[in-house]
């Protein structure tokens, strides 16, 4: 599925440079559940927007889905980002002025399907996450976790083959977080393979596999024993 060797990436301060990548080797199979750990500064970040195509290596080889990712113009990597990948962020990022079903058939339009299937789908996916009945709602007029969930109906309009999560807990209580992480584990259970940054070690351990950097450098990468989150919720 997600394939990365020898990844590096550099960024200019002043007249030297910040080498925050350094080597990255990573593998993900498809079907796999896998937090990515470290602290500020470690380069989870800027793994994640070279994964999702809103940034370059300097140097490696990154192939998604047995295509390589490379040298690609913003326009490519638009096409790439809409038909592989579904984001679900830790501020929703959610168009205010745009009702729920609105903001889960934005990828459907940009992908040229058209209205009444956009609708039909849009529809589908928000009873998929249990707001059907928030359809025409505008995020203002939702909680935190029901953001969450249209921004998940998002994610998954469009069908990526791999979801990628920055965060998507960080903005929530206790047990909004358990609760939407049930959700994202059902997608996983259903064979949806997904990619999550977290800081919280409880969030980490509710994924099968914890890839944990440091200093740009992956320090450790096991598998789990997945805790369950409706056993917390």
């Amino acid at each position: 599925m997600l394939k990365i060797h020898q990844l590096n990436k550099s960024y200019p301060i002043g007249d030297s440079s910040l080498h925050v990548l350094k080597g990255i080797n990573l593998n993900v199979e498809e079907g796999e559940m896998v937090a990515i750990m470290g602290s500020s500064g470690s380069g989870k970040s800027t793994l994640l927007n070279i994964i999702g195509m809103l940034d370059e290596a300097d140097s490696g080889e990154y192939i998604l889905d047995g295509l390589p990712i490379k040298n690609l113009t913003e326009k490519k990597a638009a096409v790439y980002r809409n038909k592989f990948l579904g984001f679900i962020f830790q501020s929703f990022n959610l168009i205010n002025y745009k009702n729920a079903a609105e903001n889960v058939a934005l990828p459907l339009y940009y992908q040229g399907i058209k209205r009444k299937e956009r609708q039909e789908q849009a529809m589908f996916h928000l009873g998929k996450v249990g707001l059907a009945d928030w359809a025409k709602h505008l995020p203002k007029e939702l909680s935190g976790g029901q953001k969450q969930r249209v921004a998940i109906a998002r994610a998954l309009a469009a069908n990526p083959k791999l979801l990628l999560a920055d965060e998507p807990t960080g903005a929530l209580d206790t047990k909004t977080s358990h609760d939407i992480m049930a959700f994202i584990q059902q997608l996983n259970d259903e064979g949806k393979t997904i990619l999550m940054v977290t800081h919280e070690e409880d969030i980490a351990n509710m994924c099968k596999r914890i890839v944990r950097l440091k200093d740009g450098v992956i320090m450790e990468d096991v598998k789990v024993t997945q805790d369950r989150a409706e056993n917390y919720v």
